[in-house]
């Protein structure tokens, strides 16, 4: 069977504005509104949207998004005043942490690197 890859990922947020300063800020990620409960993003070959909700509900599925700098996008994460949720944790061949954005919603961010440890 062939690869087939995630086209586009929806994220519920309840403030669509605070959603795009967020995301923009830390990711740099570029914007369109579509209509009052729906923005677009878009940020190279990746996009998806917000939708508004009026509550989030965690649990469901974790986005991870990759980046090359672990403790810069850390730092970055903590400059927007989000809560990380899971300093770091070790896969074989990378590290990711977690973090929740200003909706509730918990999101990773992976960083490959060589010659990480088994740990998890």
């Amino acid at each position: 069977m062939s690869f087939v890859p995630v086209g586009y990922v929806e994220i519920p947020v309840t403030d669509l504005a605070a959603a795009k300063t967020f995301y923009g800020q830390l990711f740099g990620w570029k914007f369109e509104d579509f209509h009052s409960e729906y923005t677009g993003f878009f940020h190279g070959e990746g996009h998806g949207g917000f939708q508004r909700v009026e509550t989030v509900t965690r649990g469901g599925a974790l986005v991870v998004l990759e980046a090359t700098d672990f403790e810069g996008m850390k730092d970055r994460v903590r400059e927007t005043g989000a809560e990380i949720t899971k300093e770091e944790m070790l896969f074989p061949g990378g590290r990711r942490f977690q973090f929740l954005d200003p909706s509730g919603n918990e999101l990773a961010v992976w960083v490959e690197e060589q010659g990480q440890g088994d740990r998890v």
